[in-house]
């Protein structure tokens, strides 16, 4: 299995093109880092942002859904705050909706790597970022 090496191309394109993120992990939980991040994404970079969390609460006057399958769309990227072992279960879900929704990218955050997960995310037709945050890549691209 080949180890993912991040696109700086892809990187730069999904966080200077404006876009809907589905944040899962996201919830009120402000001492969570996805609480930050999403707010990173929507105030900072423009981005619109959907809450994804298992009781479907919103977070940052959001409405929330319980699951990517819920979410009416459209999503142009998934953004995974679920930990490594979690996260094959919801790049497999951005596959199932990629169609439905428009996903076409993958984002998994700082310290969750699944190779396999991104392998199939790829196989699927979506860009897969991995191992890194939006608000340490943003700041890197400069002015």
């Amino acid at each position: 299995m080949t180890t993912h090496v991040n696109d700086p191309g892809t990187v730069r394109r999904l966080l200077t093109t404006p876009a809907t993120w589905a944040v899962v992990g996201l919830s009120e939980n402000r001492a969570r880092a996805a609480h930050g991040v999403a707010r990173f994404l929507r105030d900072r970079l423009g981005m619109t942002i959907v809450p994804v969390n298992p009781r479907g609460e919103g977070a940052h006057d959001e409405t929330g859904y319980k699951k990517l399958a819920d979410v009416p769309g459209p999503v142009d990227v998934v953004d995974c705050f679920v930990n490594s072992r979690r996260v094959g279960e919801v790049v497999d879900d951005a596959i199932a909706e990629k169609d439905r929704l428009g996903i076409t990218a993958v984002w998994l955050q700082l310290g969750v790597v699944d190779e396999a997960a991104a392998e199939r995310a790829k196989a699927a037709g979506l860009e897969v970022v991995m191992d890194t945050c939006p608000a340490i890549e943003a700041p890197r691209l400069g002015p």
